[in-house]
């Protein structure tokens, strides 16, 4: 059962503490969660995190992730009765996955080719999108310095070379839905956020249009992509 004096109930109380609770905001790696929840078909509460250091750094939130981002959750109903705190998208969906034996094989290599492409995502992809985005379009574009932005721009242009390469011939990344597809493509739709589909030459890598299209074009990913509401 969830306990009653988890300090995160100050701030985002608990409207039913019998289900999952998730506390994130839609952001490339916020959406990873809710939409697992919603593909799996799990009950859970969302409580918006806005990303405000008031609210990211508040004891609270530290509570339950010390490292100040968003998503994170909390399961009452955890391994033979344990209340499970996590925070980490990758470290959830893996979470989320083994609770309901969905969106990632059981054993075998067929699991650790999902967890292979969910740590590129979570070592690469993610990251390095988020640094061009920052040097490209944030704060960094005022350095006159171009060598952060030539950094990013060869670093995402090689990284979409990889998952370009990877899905040719196929619908998703380890040729079954999983939780990596849940992972990548979320940051490969965040690129048009960035402005960034033209200095990243998007229109030369074709499988990932139609790739992101297939992702949003599940109906527990067009319910789960903006959840918590903005």
């Amino acid at each position: 059962m969830f306990p009653d004096d988890f300090l995160i109930n100050d701030k985002w109380p608990a409207q039913n503490p019998k289900i999952i609770q998730l506390y994130s905001f839609p952001t490339p790696n916020g959406v990873k969660v809710s939409i697992a929840l919603e593909e799996m078909g799990l009950e859970y509460e969302a409580h918006k995190v806005p990303l405000g250091d008031e609210f990211v750094r508040s004891p609270e939130f530290l509570s339950l992730s010390p490292n100040n981002k968003i998503p994170a959750i909390i399961d009452p109903n955890g391994p033979d009765g344990s209340v499970v705190q996590l925070f980490e998208s990758g470290a959830i969906l893996i979470y989320l996955a083994e609770k309901t034996g969905k969106l990632m094989p059981v054993s075998g290599p067929g699991k650790y080719e999902v967890i292979k492409w969910l740590m590129w995502q979570m070592g690469g992809l993610g990251p390095m999108l988020g640094q061009l985005g920052y040097f490209y379009k944030f704060a960094g574009k005022e350095i006159e310095d171009p060598r952060p932005v030539e950094r990013f721009v060869n670093e995402g242009k090689r990284l979409l070379n990889v998952i370009n390469t990877q899905l040719e011939g196929k619908d998703w990344v380890t040729g079954e839905f999983s939780i990596a597809d849940i992972a990548i493509a979320p940051w490969l739709n965040g690129i048009a956020f960035y402005g960034a589909h033209d200095v990243l030459e998007w229109d030369s890598f074709g499988n990932l249009q139609p790739y992101v299209e297939r992702f949003y074009a599940r109906p527990a990913v067009e319910k789960g992509k903006n959840i918590p509401a903005r």
